[in-house]
């Protein structure tokens, strides 16, 4: 299978080549250049030929939508930036994956859609959010709707995986606990089990399981084979 993988530049989409390689054949993009030793094409994600060249020929697209820190730290607005990206780069890279036949298309959103939920409570996926105004909050809720009305046009297959806060094992050992941990294996694990369970229309949960961790991954742990390995210090 031919996967491409956006965001190139973060340490997620790095990990996630290494692994996915060992089955699948990866090309990368990202927004600047990115030194790899996998196929990449840079790409402003525009509304232009240049992004349907980009997703010719792939049968997946793991979109794992991290803005590059310097152009948006360069933005005179840095929120809108971040909601421009989600909502029209993204727009445009499902346009040109619909046009190009592209099979399936993975979303990384985030499950701080739900910080405003009660801490107690037991969120799953048919909640509905409620996103605070923050920008990266409130980008990748308009994210998700910018990919549910493709999928609901059957113009393409989606998944959208809302990822806990992503750390590594290292730093989580000095790290105030968060309950919302999503160590980075264990989200490489999860969009492994995406890219090989395709969904019409899929929403799942993703964080890793400890004592204390907050939401429910029984979806994700079922549709896609998601077994979390990580358990922070105590």
């Amino acid at each position: 299978m031919n996967v491409l993988i956006t965001s190139a530049g973060s340490e997620l989409a790095r990990k996630l080549a290494d692994v996915t390689a060992e089955a699948h054949t990866i090309r990368l993009t990202e927004l600047e250049p990115v030194d790899t030793n996998y196929e990449f094409v840079q790409s402003a994600l525009g509304h232009d030929e240049s992004t349907n060249e980009l997703v010719k020929g792939i049968d997946t697209i793991v979109h794992i939508a991290e803005t590059h820190p310097e152009l948006k730290a360069q933005a005179e607005e840095p929120e809108n930036y971040e909601i421009d990206y989600q909502t029209r780069c993204t727009y445009n890279l499902l346009m040109a994956a619909s046009a190009e036949g592209v099979k399936h298309f993975i979303y990384a959103s985030t499950l701080r859609l739900f910080e405003q939920h009660g801490k107690d409570w037991t969120v799953k996926e048919n909640w509905r959010p409620r996103p605070s105004i923050e920008g990266i909050v409130l980008a990748k809720h308009l994210g998700e709707f910018t990919c549910r009305e493709f999928a609901r046009e059957r113009k393409i297959d989606v998944t959208c995986l809302r990822l806990g806060d992503i750390i590594t094992a290292e730093d989580a050992a000095d790290a105030e606990f968060n309950a919302m941990w999503l160590e980075i294996n264990d989200a490489v694990a999860a969009f492994q089990g995406a890219i090989d369970a395709p969904s019409r229309w899929g929403i799942f949960h993703v964080q890793s399981e400890f004592p204390g961790s907050r939401f429910d991954i029984g979806k994700a742990k079922g549709h896609l084979k998601f077994n979390p390995q990580f358990v922070p210090a105590t």
